[in-house]
């Protein structure tokens, strides 16, 4: 694998991300463009012959891959353009943050059949939330812009971001994604979870056992469980919704992401 190709993509985010916004039809053309060319490194890169590669890099370009999909299918009904400007730089990292933190491989021979399906189910939650946390940081953003009095904070005189953040849909909106993004990212994480907990020695190779990834996963299981219910039977909304989802995504950071950083980047380790 050449290694230039993860730049391509990188390259056309940023060119997505500064271009106006009447040329919206050409900007998501380039984006779509640099989706596919960003999925293709990830495949290549994570997957090999009879070897899987994990990593904290390929974990968040992963995430931030999803997150621009994500964005691709809610503009279409939610005019979500103005989010290019903070998505996109974002993505560009994520594209190339790979090449330069590798990770390491892991070997699928000899592992049960299950295994893959787990990884798969427990990728895929981490990108669900990881948008949705991404999410979070915007509203939060959003509601710093629109009631900078309430906030009390001091925000970044940029005209440009400014009124990216104001051409956002409404909060209600920007609310109803946010709570999708939870349900489908909890419905993703109970399936992880309970793939840790019954298939554990199958799957994993260890038997079960309370390590941080496994009491890390379950707090942020139960306090996106909480969030849920709340939602549903309280009627939660605003700061405390927004601050509920970031404390329960920090915790499934904690969980693996975070750990992996700490390992690959301080200790100069690889796990498994």
């Amino acid at each position: 694998m050449q290694i230039y190709l993860p730049f391509l993509p990188a390259i056309l985010y940023l060119c997505a991300a500064l271009m106006k916004t009447e040329r919206q039809a050409m900007s998501g053309g380039i984006v779509l463009l640099a989706c596919a060319l960003h999925g293709i490194f990830l495949g290549l890169d994570i997957f090999t012959n009879e070897t899987v590669r994990v990593g904290f890099a390929s974990m968040l370009s992963t995430a931030l891959w999803v997150s621009v999909i994500v964005y691709c299918l809610e503009n279409r009904h939610f005019a979500l353009e103005p989010l290019k400007v903070l998505l996109l730089p974002l993505a560009a990292v994520g594209a190339v943050l790979p090449v330069f933190f590798r990770g390491n491989l892991i070997v699928l021979a000899g592992k049960s059949p299950m295994f893959p399906w787990h990884l798969a189910v427990a990728s895929l939650t981490y990108c669900t939330l990881t948008v949705a946390a991404f999410h979070v940081l915007t509203m939060k953003m959003q509601n710093m812009y629109l009631q900078p009095n309430q906030s009390g904070s001091s925000l970044p005189n940029r005209a440009w971001l400014r009124a990216a953040v104001e051409r956002l849909p409404a909060l209600l909106t920007m609310e109803k994604i946010l709570f999708r993004l939870v349900f489908s990212g909890f419905i993703l994480l109970s399936l992880t979870v309970l793939s840790g907990v019954v298939f554990s020695e199958q799957v994993l190779g260890v038997a079960f056992k309370w390590d941080h990834k496994t009491v890390f996963s379950l707090l942020s299981w139960i306090l996106f469980a909480i969030l849920l219910i709340g939602r549903q039977w309280r009627g939660w909304r605003g700061k405390k919704v927004l601050s509920f989802t970031l404390l329960a995504f920090t915790c499934l950071m904690l969980a693996y992401v975070g750990s992996r950083f700490v390992l690959e980047v301080v200790l100069h380790r690889g796990v498994s």
